[in-house]
């Protein structure tokens, strides 16, 4: 039971990402339709039922907007885990400052990006004219703030059946999935 559902409040917009357990006590509860099913199968001592992969509730919940925090996770999620100065993916990479503190360089979205260490090292405090980087996308604050954290939801991008309950990210998603799925080629060769 260690996969994950989403949850969508009643006018079918994300609100979560629960376990598996916790979506199967709402079924039974008869607190969420399931939209969609897993492959698996959950066996009780009488039945057999798919596992959920889509929940959504029946009543509506009122929730603020959230405020998407300026973080390093949350840098790292716009930055889909990429050097945006030479596109090496890992999951050990630091946060740069395009313009240096010094020069007066702020913290803030638009100035901060994912950045692999050795890219780190060689920049410095310097900008990106002195050293001769570009960037390979300019950094910008997400638009859209979904109810589930910013990690969650790009995770969650990549699984073909929620995209249907993701709209907002619809284009970010499948580049996403596409880059995922080159990488994954790429290594097997």
């Amino acid at each position: 039971m260690g996969q994950e559902v989403l949850v969508l409040n009643s006018d079918y917009e994300p609100l979560n990402i629960c376990n598996m357990r916790r979506a199967v006590l709402l079924v039974f509860l008869g607190k969420v339709d399931v939209l969609h099913e897993d492959g698996a199968l959950l066996r009780t001592v009488r039945n057999e039922y798919h596992s959920p992969s889509v929940v959504r509730l029946k009543s509506h919940i009122k929730r603020p907007r959230p405020k998407l925090k300026l973080s390093r996770r949350s840098i790292f999620a716009r930055d889909n885990y990429t050097c945006q100065y030479c596109g090496y993916r890992s999951n050990d990479l630091t946060v740069d400052h395009i313009v240096p503190k010094r020069l007066g360089g702020e913290t803030s979205w638009d100035n901060l990006v994912c950045c692999c260490k050795k890219c780190n090292c060689q920049k410095g405090d310097k900008t990106l004219s002195q050293v001769g980087f570009t960037l390979e996308r300019e950094p910008r604050r997400p638009k859209y703030v979904p109810f589930i954290s910013l990690t969650k939801f790009i995770s969650g991008a990549r699984n073909e059946v929620w995209r249907d309950y993701l709209p907002v990210f619809d284009g970010f998603a499948r580049r996403h999935a596409t880059e995922d799925a080159e990488a994954a080629v790429a290594a097997r060769r």
